[in-house]
């Protein structure tokens, strides 16, 4: 919690929600029961008046999410991918947040460039376009460089957005404390390390030279992808606030009709987003973790498109062996071992029954077989998931939130291109390959070599590095941190801030 200061903002919220009309229509979307949808609109609606007025030209939840801020406008990206959870109206209207923001003045992104790169625009770039997408962190222009002539793609920050996106989070994490505090069944999601894990990857987004450097390690990860192209970076017309790629040409993902145009197979096409993803995440351990449609294109001859490094995400080689072991289990149906996994990754606490997990994980799996995927409803297994986690008392794992919250957006966006599609059976090959690349005898002698090596190189510090172990032991325990200040909910409580967790509670969902 940073600071009884983001009241205001809680507050603004939910009477923001309240004013543009957003409260109503995400309540419905949501399928919020009628009870609790009364009393967030009782709490709103005295301070509708406080709320921002946004944009009347777009939809209400558009409107309300622009207002609010560029940390809004993430989560309703997210939300824009999933029309069965939040309505196909609620989901196309949001996809207008992707890249169809407005743009900020062009002389403003050149002397932005012209600071960064301490070069005037002209000497750099023989050409230079208004921009032709904007998004809630930057926005890109097209470009031709004046020494190579290349067509290029420069992404320029929008101006103020690092202060923006403090503030946002500021008071996300206000919101995460009074979440913990008031209803203490939702400490073991962690929310307040959620945010914190959220704020990582968001700040790490808003410097262009980070985002540099993923996009030319991902292109060298995936070069061998059949299908598959990444744009590569111009390091000496990059900087923190501005990043230079080679000019990749396509139609959106998002748009149905001019894939259709092109030729291109969209079944096919929304397996091959599910398979890729889960190649980089499994073979790679590295993935693009903003896969929604404003960030995916097609070209001509029918290749996948990758843009907005921003966001990648990284997992260990022991974790991608959990990962794929619980979905090699679900696809099997082999719900015990599926069980037994999650015991032994400490997922589960060790005093509970496997037996009554396997159970509940196979009422969860079950309904996914057999069924084509439009009548899966998505919100019900992940409000069934809810419980089923609650019950057996698992925690959050902040390490694995990217790797999900991608894994919801990628079914979505290949839910876009074919309504049919399931995720289990286009998962089946691309997890069985891994299965047997890593979890192998070869997988075994591997693993033997490469610790063997480990102790060589540390043998010599071994025996020093026991003893002081066994030096700690007998040492006494430091007492205990004391508990946060929680004083700040006071000031929670003197004000209308229940509506703004409503109204935030209700976009993070």
């Amino acid at each position: 919690m940073k600071g009884p200061h983001n009241l205001w903002r809680l507050i603004r919220t939910g009477a923001t929600f309240e004013r543009t009309g957003a409260m109503r229509v995400v309540l419905e979307a949501m399928n919020v029961p009628p009870r609790l949808r009364f009393v967030a609109r009782v709490m709103g609606w005295p301070f509708a008046w406080l709320g921002l007025k946004g944009d009347p030209a777009l939809p209400p939840v558009t409107r309300a999410l622009t207002a609010l801020g560029p940390a809004y406008i993430k989560f309703g990206q997210i939300l824009s991918t999933r029309p069965d959870i939040v309505g196909f109206d609620l989901a196309n209207q949001l996809r207008y947040l992707q890249d169809k923001l407005p743009p900020f003045p062009t002389a403003q992104a050149r002397q932005m460039i012209e600071d960064a790169l301490e070069q005037p625009l002209d000497t750099l770039f023989s050409e230079f376009s208004e921009p032709v997408a904007a998004a809630s962190i930057a926005q890109v222009h097209r470009a031709r460089a004046a020494e190579t002539g290349e067509d290029v793609a420069i992404k320029v920050l929008r101006p103020g957005i690092v202060r923006a996106f403090r503030r946002d989070l500021d008071a996300f994490y206000l919101a995460a404390g009074i979440i913990e505090t008031f209803l203490p069944s939702t400490r073991r999601l962690r929310p307040t390390d959620v945010i914190a894990h959220f704020e990582g990857v968001v700040m790490g987004e808003l410097d262009l030279r980070l985002e540099t450097a993923a996009a030319a390690e991902f292109a060298a990860n995936t070069e061998a992808d059949a299908g598959f192209r990444v744009p590569r970076p111009v390091w000496s017309l990059s900087a923190r606030s501005v990043m230079t790629l080679g000019w990749a040409e396509g139609v959106s993902l998002g748009d149905n009709e001019a894939i259709d145009a092109l030729g291109v197979d969209r079944i096919e096409l929304g397996e091959r987003v599910l398979r890729l993803f889960l190649s980089h995440a499994l073979r790679d351990g590295y993935f693009h973790a903003d896969m929604h449609q404003g960030n995916l294109k097609v070209a001509a001859n029918g290749d996948l498109i990758a843009y907005d490094f921003g966001i990648m995400g990284s997992i260990d080689e022991y974790t991608r062996r959990v990962y794929a072991e619980i979905l090699y289990g679900f696809i099997r149906k082999d719900y015990r071992r599926v069980a037994e996994v999650h015991f032994e990754a400490g997922y589960v606490p060790a005093d509970r029954d496997i037996d009554e997990f396997a159970r509940a994980l196979r009422a969860v799996g079950e309904p996914i077989f057999g069924m084509q995927a439009d009548r899966i409803s998505m919100a019900r297994l992940l409000n069934y998931l809810f419980e089923v986690t609650e019950r057996f008392g698992m925690q959050t794992r902040t390490e694995l939130i990217l790797l999900q919250r991608t894994m919801v957006v990628v079914e979505g966006v290949a839910r876009s291109l074919n309504p049919s599609i399931n995720i289990w059976t286009v998962a089946q090959p691309v997890v069985e390959d891994y299965i047997r690349t890593n979890l192998g005898p070869a997988a075994l002698m591997r693993d033997l070599a490469r610790t063997a090596q480990v102790l060589a190189r540390f043998g010599p510090h071994l025996p020093n590095a026991v003893e002081q172990a066994l030096i700690g032991l007998r040492e006494p325990r430091s007492a205990p941190e004391p508990r946060r200040d929680l004083s700040a909910v006071a000031w929670f409580l003197a004000g209308a801030g229940l509506a703004g967790v409503v109204a935030l509670a209700a976009v993070l969902i």
